[in-house]
C-alpha cells in the first residue's frame, strides 16, 4: 500500500503543483520546478518515508539502494530491519520513476521545436546565444580548475552547471542523469541554484538594464513583420497547460507519448550496443538527436501539448529527486564550495556575457532575455520581457532557451565526461 500511494502521489501531485501555479500569482513567480523541489525535499525530510537504520547506512556506503535480492538476503540474516527493507524498496521506485521521467521528457519537450523557423528568426539572438554558452564555458572550466580538489565529483558538477546556463532544469536533468550523479549531490547543487538564481531573477528584472545600458546599446525596436507576430502567437502558450484534456490534445499527447517511448526503446537498444560505462550517456544523446530529428516532421511537430507534457515529467522527476534527498544536507559545510561555484556561474557567466557583448554590440534588452531564457528556460521570458517593457524581445528570448534546450545536453555531457580527465 505504502509503494502504491507513494506512486500517486508522485504521478498526480505535479498536477497540484501546476494548478496552484495557474492560480495564484505569488505561486507562479515562485515557478513550478522550484515547488516541486522545495515540496519533495520536505516530504523526504519530515519523517513520511521510513528511516534507514544506522547498520543500514554502513552497508550502504555511498549507494542509493541495495538489489532488491542482496537487500532481502541481508534481512533474513538480521543485518537490516524490515523498515530498511522498505526503505531499499522505496529508493528503487525513486530511481525507477526518476530514469523513466527524465528519458521520457526529452523527445516530448524537443518535437514541439520548430528549428528552422527558430533560426531563420535569430538574427542577433543567435549570436547572443553563442556569447552566452562561451560565457559559461569559460566560468565552468575556470571553476572546476578552481574547486577540483574541494568539492565532491567536480567533473560531473561542472557538466550540470553547464546545464544551468544552457536549458535551465530539462538539461540539468538529463546531463545528472547521463553522468549518473549521486542524487544528494544532484539535488545539492539544485536548491542552490534555484536560491543563488532567484537572487539572479531579482536583479534582471529591476535594476540589470539600468546597469547595463551604461555599457551596452539600448534595443533598436521595430514594427513587427507578420512572421513576428504569427510566432509570438505560437510561443505565447509554452507555459499554458490548460486544455490538456479536451479530446484532440490527449489523443495528440498520446501520440506523442507513444513516440517518445518509441524513440527511448530504440535509444536503449542503441545503449547495449556500448561498453556499460557509457550505456546511460549514449541513451541521452540518442533520445535528444532523435527528438530533434522528429521535429523536423510537420506532423509531429504539429503535435499539441507536447511541451507542456514534457515539463509534466520534467516536474515530476523535480518532486522525486527532491525527496531522495536530505534537506539537512543543505548545510553541511562541506558544501560550502558547491555553493561559491553555483555562484560563481551563475553571476560570473552573467559578467562574461556582458563583457562579450559589449564586443560585439549586442543591445542590453536582448542581454537580459537570452540569459533569462537559457538559465531560467522560455516560460520564464514572458515575465522578464514585461519587467523590461519590451514585449519585442519575447521572440529573441523564446529562440534562445530553444537553442539552449538543442545544445544544453551536448556540452554538459561532453563537459563532465572530458574534464573527468584532469583529475
Amino acid at each position: 500500500m505504502t509503494i502504491f500511494l507513494l506512486v500517486l502521489f508522485y504521478l498526480l501531485f505535479p498536477a497540484l503543483i501546476i494548478y496552484i501555479t495557474r492560480n495564484f500569482s505569488l505561486a507562479d513567480k515562485i515557478g513550478a520546478v522550484a515547488i516541486a523541489y522545495g515540496v519533495g525535499l520536505i516530504f523526504g525530510s519530515i519523517g513520511i518515508l521510513p528511516a534507514r537504520s544506522e547498520d543500514f547506512k554502513i552497508l550502504l556506503g555511498n549507494d542509493f539502494m541495495l538489489p532488491a535480492d542482496q537487500a532481502m538476503k541481508l534481512y533474513e540474516t538480521g543485518k537490516i530491519t524490515i523498515s530498511d527493507l522498505l526503505r531499499n524498496k522505496i529508493s528503487s521506485l525513486q530511481s525507477t520513476l526518476n530514469d523513466i521521467s527524465v528519458i521520457i521528457a526529452i523527445p516530448l519537450l524537443l518535437f514541439s521545436l520548430d528549428l528552422r523557423k527558430w533560426f531563420k528568426m535569430a538574427g542577433k539572438t543567435i549570436l547572443s546565444v553563442l556569447l552566452a554558452l562561451l560565457s559559461v564555458i569559460i566560468v565552468v572550466y575556470a571553476g572546476f580548475f578552481i574547486f577540483k580538489d574541494k568539492i565532491e565529483d567536480p567533473s560531473s558538477v561542472a557538466g550540470m552547471l553547464i546545464g544551468i546556463y544552457s536549458g535551465g532544469t530539462p538539461n540539468v536533468a538529463a546531463i545528472g542523469k547521463a553522468l549518473e550523479v549521486d542524487p544528494t549531490l544532484f539535488i545539492v547543487v539544485n536548491a542552490y541554484d534555484i536560491i543563488i538564481g532567484a537572487f539572479c531573477l531579482f536583479f534582471l528584472i529591476t535594476i540589470a538594464q539600468r546597469i547595463f545600458l551604461f555599457f551596452l546599446p539600448a534595443f533598436n525596436r521595430e514594427d513587427d513583420t507578420g512572421e513576428n507576430i504569427l510566432i509570438r502567437k505560437e510561443t505565447s502558450d509554452i507555459d499554458d497547460y490548460s486544455g490538456m484534456f479536451k479530446r484532440d490534445a490527449v489523443f495528440d499527447i498520446l501520440k506523442g507519448l507513444g513516440l517518445s517511448l518509441v524513440v527511448v526503446a530504440f535509444s536503449a537498444f542503441l545503449g547495449t550496443l556500448v561498453p556499460k560505462e557509457n550505456e546511460t550517456t549514449i541513451i541521452i544523446l540518442s533520445v535528444t538527436t532523435l527528438g530533434l530529428a522528429l521535429s523536423l516532421i510537420p506532423k509531429i511537430n504539429s503535435l499539441k501539448k507536447t511541451f507542456q507534457s514534457g515539463m509534466y515529467l520534467i516536474i515530476m522527476f523535480c518532486l522525486i529527486i527532491a525527496s531522495m534527498a536530505d534537506l539537512t544536507n543543505l548545510f553541511r559545510i562541506e558544501y560550502l564550495e558547491i555553493f561559491l561555484y553555483v555562484f560563481m556561474v551563475v553571476f560570473g557567466s552573467l559578467f562574461v556575457h556582458v563583457l562579450l557583448s559589449m564586443i560585439f554590440k549586442i543591445d542590453a534588452d536582448t542581454v537580459i532575455i537570452t540569459s533569462t531564457a537559457m538559465v531560467y528556460s522560455p516560460p520564464f521570458v514572458p515575465v522578464v520581457a514585461g519587467a523590461l517593457k519590451n514585449k519585442e524581445v519575447i521572440i529573441s528570448g523564446v529562440t534562445a532557451g530553444m537553442a539552449g534546450y538543442v545544445l544544453g545536453n551536448y556540452l554538459g555531457i561532453f563537459t563532465g565526461d572530458f574534464l573527468m580527465g584532469f583529475l
